[in-house]
């Protein structure tokens, strides 16, 4: 083997590690009965494995297989916000689908292939390559909704998830049909190397235009939202919360991979008016809507709408400080999100019970740790400092104000604001309303863990945000 084949192997040792493992959990699940206990840990060994060695070769960016793919800068940055995301939420699912009814080994495999899918996505450097890895994901994040087929809302979920899926992908397939047609290659350095001319033609813009479209079905954002507060909330909650993290950093590193260099390079003003729209929208709707909302996760999935429309300005701002800006927000997004869903895996009851925001009340009292964690969750969901939500969002605005986005910026400080409300609500309901009834919580050592290790990262990327931020733009 010469150097440089032992260097492409090296560099592409996460994504094969993560396959490795998907093969080996079969054969484990076929013929060891106690595949159920060993599976989580060896998913999490896997997946802190292939995180570290993403991030420790962050530097090493390369091309393989012809072009067709990317290693190495920001998408092992993406490589580690999917692997230890999912290490996080593998450590939440040990106890948690005893007690919701999908203690099947199939549960962890499903979860280490959607983390496949999203690390394809995240690497592509081919429409194709970005087609196969959206697919991965999402039959895996179907069968992970409807799982406990005892459950109606979880199968009702899957359904709806399943369709919307299905009519989504109608929209990327065309549009990457018909970029193909004017481009006459699903390279996309070749596209980027064509922009002059395709920049004028209107088969590539309408192609733009429609994955652009699909891919906000993905993303949760304003008008192609509606599946995300049912699917939310009749999934299990730890799947529920990977479709708010891995699912939603997936999607967007697939628009990054695709389209950040289109967007910065090809100097497409008409898509600016239409993403900043979007995102004003996305915020505003989220934010308003999700003030009414008395189930936690239906108000978390509002709140999934709202950060989709702050994510979308990076977009608008189509410069290199947006897309920075972008990965930072969707690094700390995932850990904010992982423990504000983790905690309401470790309140829930067997029977779907404790998931009313009214359920919350005196657990001050009665449980301040968990009272605690939960309180960093929502401060820094809100953005307010110095967690990293606020920095997530500073970062965001500052991007837009470079861009001439200055209007933009500002209705982003006061949907904002408005988030504030609900959040803060939380907060005030758990530690000044008396309880109205005991809740008993089932222990799980292993949740509390992965619960503590997000708030953590949550408090450093807070207190280090610009030492992620300048790694980030290095390697971008």
């Amino acid at each position: 083997m010469s150097i440089n084949n032992f260097q492409e192997f090296y560099n592409l040792i996460p994504i094969m590690l993560i396959g490795l493992t998907i093969i080996a959990s079969v054969v484990i699940e076929l013929y060891f009965k106690n595949s159920k206990e060993i599976l989580p840990w060896f998913s999490i060994l896997a997946f802190v494995a292939s995180g570290a060695h993403a991030i420790a070769n962050v530097y090493a960016k390369q091309y393989l297989f012809g072009g067709m793919i990317e290693v190495g800068g920001i998408v092992n940055i993406f490589f580690f916000i999917f692997t230890f995301g999912a290490a996080l939420l593998t450590l939440l699912s040990i106890d948690y689908i005893k007690k919701y009814g999908t203690y099947f080994g199939e549960y962890y495999i499903l979860l280490q292939s959607s983390v496949l899918g999203m690390m394809l996505m995240a690497c592509a450097k081919d429409l194709l390559v970005i087609f196969l890895g959206l697919e991965i994901m999402s039959v895996c994040f179907y069968a992970l909704a409807g799982m406990n087929r005892s459950r109606l809302k979880a199968v009702e979920a899957s359904l709806k998830y399943f369709l919307l899926g299905a009519f989504t992908t109608g929209f990327i397939v065309y549009g990457i049909a018909l970029i193909y047609g004017a481009a006459q290659t699903t390279s996309i350095d070749g596209i980027v190397e064509k922009l002059p001319y395709l920049s004028k033609n209107l088969l590539f813009l309408t192609g733009l235009l429609l994955f652009i479209i699909g891919f906000s079905f993905k993303i949760a954002a304003f008008p192609f939202h509606m599946w995300v507060p049912d699917v939310y909330q009749g999934a299990s909650t730890t799947v529920a919360g990977l479709f708010s993290t891995g699912g939603k950093a997936g999607a967007f590193s697939a628009i990054i991979a695709a389209f950040s260099l289109i967007l910065v390079k090809g100097n497409f003003v008409a898509f600016m008016p239409y993403l900043a729209v979007v995102s004003l929208f996305s915020m505003f709707y989220g934010s308003i809507v999700a003030i009414s909302q008395k189930n936690i996760k239906r108000m978390l999935a509002y709140s999934s709408i709202s950060h989709a429309g702050y994510i979308i300005i990076g977009l608008a701002s189509a410069n290199s400080d947006g897309i920075s800006a972008i990965v930072f927000y969707l690094l700390s997004y995932t850990f904010m999100n992982l423990a504000a869903f983790g905690l309401v895996a470790l309140i829930e009851g067997n029977n779907e019970t404790n998931l009313e925001i009214s359920d919350l009340s005196g657990l001050g009292q009665n449980k301040p740790l968990l009272a605690a964690l939960m309180a960093v969750a929502m401060f820094s969901l809100a953005g307010i400092p110095p967690f990293s939500g606020f920095f997530s969002k500073y970062y965001i605005f500052i991007a837009a104000v470079k861009a001439d986005l200055t209007w933009l910026a500002v209705l982003g400080v006061l949907s904002s604001l408005i988030s504030v409300y609900f959040y803060i609500r939380i907060i005030i309901i758990m530690y000044f309303k008396p309880a109205e009834g005991s809740i008993i919580i089932t222990k799980s050592n292993s949740g509390l863990m992965a619960v503590i290790i997000a708030v953590i990262c949550i408090i450093v990327l807070g207190i280090f945000p610009g030492s992620f931020l300048s790694l980030i733009t290095a390697v971008f």
